[in-house]
């Protein structure tokens, strides 16, 4: 029977690999976090604005101008179709 140190590693990886395999891996991890964060906040911000932006006076008597034309335009509509 052969010693530990005289084994082949079964996986393939030397000694040296290994610590360099898991350094690699931690900071690929740690990018896809910071850029899940980044994405997370980006997200919630624009929410945020959304939800905050209100309507102004002349906004709101704009579209109800609008649907009082659009009613006056169905009511026409209706008298044409019923002459």
């Amino acid at each position: 029977m052969q010693s530990p140190e005289s084994r082949p590693e079964q996986n393939g990886l030397d000694k040296h690999e290994v610590p360099r395999l898991a350094r690699t891996l931690f900071w690929v991890g740690l990018g896809i976090g910071v850029a899940a964060v980044g994405a997370t906040l980006a997200y919630v911000a624009l929410r945020i604005a959304a939800s905050q932006r209100r309507e102004d006076p002349t906004t709101q008597r704009i579209q109800e101008l609008i649907d009082e034309a659009n009613s006056l335009l169905k009511a026409l509509d209706e008298q044409r179709n019923s002459a």
